[in-house]
């Protein structure tokens, strides 16, 4: 399946969500503010020197794109993936998600730039600007991953790549772009976070009010299921130390045992609805691209209709 048809089908700029829409306007107003009255940045986008007292700025520098083609990217990849996303979380959920990882991902920076100060004592760290809707992008592939993560994508007609590597991919490619572009070594920092924020989301917190119970805790959605099958052995265990910290408790790498208390399962700890959460996603999927071919088809024969008559 390529990724147009995954997104939308034939619809691939249409049926946006009024959440979406919203949102994009917010991401297109900030960056119609910075650009006619630039010393906003100095309020808006992160600038670690200044968070204290502008705190506000862990929040609003999410939404700030500083560069025409960042504000581009952004709003194209909200609209497209959160048409798919929203429907499936819930409009309540999916503004939630966006919110927390935006603001955990800009806490991170923060704490990131204030300790690279300390380490290097270069100022650089501490007043360069930083903003962007990046990392919540990324987070919406963490997401994709969780839902359709065995979902075959055709990228650029030619290479073939199952959606619960788009993730790995992306960041991979980010870090190879670091070396080459001027300039992008600053994005990493919010994309990686971003990813890994997301994930902590989805994996620990993320609430699901059809079993009352949070996260997902099946293998497919594992840390060291966004690195490749010979680097897992390595990455578990250390893996495990986040999750005790997380969870009071270490993964049980497969072993479900752990995870149940008088015969319930703990908060959490159900594979079985995760499973049962991709399908759901996958089924979904499925009816949204067979509606929109429908609706096409109509259209198509409502003008030839209309063709018909005129003639």
């Amino acid at each position: 399946m390529s990724i147009p048809a995954l997104l939308g089908g034939g619809g691939l700029f249409s049926g946006f969500t009024r959440l979406c829409k919203g949102l994009a306007v917010v991401l297109i107003s900030g960056h119609i503010v910075v650009q006619l009255f630039p010393p906003a940045v100095t309020y808006l986008a992160l600038i670690p020197a200044r968070t204290i007292p502008f705190a506000w700025n862990l929040v609003t520098a999410g939404y700030v794109e500083q560069t025409l083609y960042g504000v581009i990217i952004s709003t194209i990849g909200l609209l497209i993936i959160g048409k798919l996303l929203e429907p499936l979380w819930g409009s309540k959920e999916y503004l939630k998600f966006i919110f927390v990882v935006n603001f955990l991902t800009s806490l991170c920076v923060f704490i990131t730039a204030i300790a690279m100060y300390y380490a290097t004592s270069q100022e650089f760290y501490l007043y360069m600007p930083i903003s962007g809707f990046n990392g919540i992008l990324l987070g919406f592939l963490v997401g994709i991953k969780q839902i359709l993560p065995d979902q075959e994508l055709s990228l650029f007609s030619a290479v073939r790549i199952k959606a619960k590597w788009l993730p790995s991919l992306v960041l991979l490619l980010s870090i190879v772009a670091s070396f080459f572009l001027e300039g992008s070594a600053a994005y990493l920092p919010t994309l990686i976070f971003g990813t890994y924020m997301s994930w902590i989301y989805l994996r620990y917190l993320q609430k699901r009010p059809e079993t009352n119970l949070k996260g997902d805790p099946s293998d497919e959605f594992s840390f060291s299921s966004f690195f490749p099958e010979f680097l897992r052995p390595v990455i578990d265990p250390i893996a495990s130390i986040f999750h005790r910290m997380l969870c009071g408790r270490p993964e049980s790498f497969g072993d479900t045992k752990d995870d149940v208390y008088g015969g319930t399962p703990l908060p959490g700890s159900d594979p079985i609805e995760a499973s049962r959460r991709r399908e759901r996603g996958a089924r979904a999927l499925e009816e949204r691209l067979a509606a929109e071919r429908l609706a096409a088809a109509r259209r198509a024969e409502e003008a030839q209709t209309d063709a018909s008559d005129k003639v």
